[in-house]
């Protein structure tokens, strides 16, 4: 099992940029996909996709709304997946989640195609 820690998020204002980080510990994250999806705290709904990278870091898919704003990367010697997110609105505002694809040819779009789900961090984006 890997442990995700979500780092990076805050407050920040409708154009800024924030990076995110999603560090594994325990066992090493560089065989897995990573997925980010994230939770606004008021919809009440299940998480929403965001973005996701293959384990060598050589694709990845983006949801629609993260399109050309939202780039996902990875580290693998630091065992760690970034999401720089730019030109942030206040819709963008929501806890965000790190998860390990649970296996190849898994739907990236399903949560729950991952597992070992970090604890999230908060981004708050002000109008």
């Amino acid at each position: 099992q890997v442990q995700l820690v979500e780092s990076g998020g805050g407050l920040v204002q409708a154009g800024g940029s924030l990076r995110l980080s999603c560090e594994g510990s325990g066992r090493t994250l560089s065989s897995h996909g990573v997925g980010w999806f994230r939770r606004a705290s008021s919809s009440g709904k299940e998480r929403e996709f965001v973005a996701f990278i293959t384990s060598s870091g050589g694709s990845s898919v983006y949801a629609d709304s993260a399109k050309g704003r939202f780039t996902v990367s990875r580290d693998n010697a630091k065992n760690t997946v970034y999401l720089q997110m730019n030109s942030l609105k206040p819709e963008d505002s929501a806890v965000y989640y790190c998860g390990k694809k649970v296996r190849l040819g898994l739907e990236d779009r399903l949560v729950s195609s991952y597992e070992d789900w970090g604890q999230g961090t908060q981004v708050t984006v002000s109008s």
